[in-house]
Parts: C-alpha cells; sequence; structure tokens
C-alpha cells in the first residue's frame, strides 16, 4: 500500500527551527512533485512548498528566507527545513506527492507548535 510517512512535528520556541520529513512508502515511481501544506486553527490550508522533479521549486511569501525544501532528487523522499520559526507558523503541515497519472497522495499531517 503505497502511503506518505511524515515526521519531525513539534514543539519549539520563537526563533527556533525544526525539521520535517515525508517519505512515500510501497512501490512507487510515479511522482512528479511533493509539497508540504499547512493549516493553522481557523485558517485554510496553504500552500508552504512544493519541489518538483526537475529542480523548480515555490514557497508563500510567508516562509521565504526562512524554510527550505530539499530532497526528492534520487528517491520519494522530501524534507522542510523550519528556521526562525514564528508564533504564525503554527499549525498541521501536511504532506502531499503529485503523481503521474494518478491521484495526488496526501499524509496524515504532523503538528508543529511555535511558542512565543
Amino acid at each position: 500500500q503505497v502511503q506518505l510517512v511524515e515526521s519531525g512535528g513539534g514543539l519549539v520556541q520563537a526563533g527556533g527551527s525544526l525539521r520535517l520529513s515525508c517519505t512515500a512508502s510501497g512501490s512507487i515511481n510515479n511522482i512528479r512533485a511533493m509539497a508540504w501544506y499547512r493549516r493553522a486553527p481557523g485558517k485554510q490550508r496553504e500552500l508552504v512548498a512544493l519541489k518538483a522533479r526537475g529542480g523548480f521549486i515555490n514557497y508563500a511569501d510567508s516562509v521565504k528566507d526562512r524554510f527550505t525544501i530539499s530532497g526528492l532528487d534520487a528517491g520519494n523522499t522530501v524534507y522542510l527545513q523550519m528556521n526562525s520559526l514564528k508564533a504564525e507558523d503554527t499549525a498541521v503541515y501536511t504532506c502531499s506527492a503529485q503523481r503521474e497519472k494518478d491521484f495526488p497522495l496526501w499524509g496524515q499531517g504532523t503538528q508543529v507548535t511555535v511558542s512565543s
């Protein structure tokens, strides 16, 4: 069974760092991009960062220069390095994988809480 497994969330003080990881497990060879989304309490889900095979990367304006998405180059794992975290980064972060000719995959979500 193909699924996305996330790890790395937790509680951190403002200004601190966390690293999230997401791995697509199972037999899968048609991932074309992976991304991190987040949903804060009372807000809509938003795209945080996306990386496509071939190198295209996109960030939300609110995280540029603080977050870095990496991985995916030689496998099905993507990372999100989050630095200089702010209270407004508190949210459930969810990994997604876009696939060729198939529905996207979604992870179960991991909580990131930044205390001010």
